[in-house]
């Protein structure tokens, strides 16, 4: 598998604080919604798999270890299932959409915006 995002496969995504790793993780996810309801598989795919690699550097990142990773691991496992598989969990758009938002506003807050 390549590497989407080389330019942050570096190290450079390990400079971001978790909040705005996850707030990027949640700008591809809204991608993803967006285009499959927008009956875009191909792009919708490939938002999808641009979030994977966003959430799967962040989970590799050593400053989210013990129960931040966990968490992570599951979010990773949860949207592969909700995207990906028979959605088991019964996740939805909006409850993607809203777990998603709370980490843009509190990397805005984080940066005075």
């Amino acid at each position: 598998m390549s590497i989407i995002h080389k330019g942050l496969a570096g190290g450079r995504w390990f400079r971001f604080s978790l909040m705005e790793q996850l707030a990027n993780v949640g700008t591809d996810i809204e991608r993803t919604i967006r285009y499959r309801n927008n009956g875009d598989i191909k792009e919708s795919l490939a938002a999808f798999e641009r979030a994977l690699e966003l959430i799967n550097f962040t989970i590799d990142d050593p400053k989210n270890r013990g129960p931040h990773r966990r968490e992570l691991c599951r979010t990773r496992e949860v949207l592969l299932d909700y995207f990906m598989c028979n959605n088991e969990y019964n996740s939805t758009d909006q409850q993607w959409q809203d777990y998603f938002y709370q980490f843009n506003y509190a990397a805005a807050l984080a940066k005075g915006r």
